[in-house]
């Protein structure tokens, strides 16, 4: 998944409900493939801009896109990563934060019409956030 993907993917995955009436930009940097986002927070909606950096950003987060594979698989997160010295927060840490708490977690067996979900209680939360839960096997074996 291209990083550009797993912006919009974060975007659909937010409950907006959530995050109503906050504003911040987050510029996302990741210097071994040398890419730059501009993600922003605006009116209960995230966007990201490819190739752009924002010049007063609440927040500037760098990690090498490899390493920020990991946080996407749910096999690491932020702050593992944090400590270990592979990724930097420069700025307020909030906008961070209540972007994380608002995502959602959707379930692949989410009910397509009234009475045909089979699974009771799906839950919402995540200890890792960010990350995407691996698609079926569809290999047929």
């Amino acid at each position: 998944m291209t990083t550009e993907l797993w912006l919009n993917f974060l975007g659909i995955r937010l409950d907006s409900s959530k995050i109503e009436g906050l504003e911040y930009v987050i510029n996302l940097i990741t210097p071994d493939n040398g890419e730059e986002y501009v993600v922003e927070v605006s009116n209960a909606f995230l966007t990201n801009i490819k190739g752009q950096r924002a010049k007063d950003p609440d927040l500037t987060i760098t990690v090498n896109r490899t390493d920020l594979e990991t946080i996407m698989a749910g096999t690491a997160t932020f702050d593992d990563l944090i400590k270990a010295g592979k990724a930097k927060f420069d700025g307020d840490r909030a906008p961070f934060d209540k972007l994380a708490n608002a995502l959602d977690t959707f379930s692949p067996n989410f009910e397509l019409m009234p009475g045909t979900c089979q699974e009771e209680g799906v839950s919402t939360s995540s200890e890792t956030p960010f990350a995407a839960e691996e698609p079926a096997d569809t290999s047929g074996g």
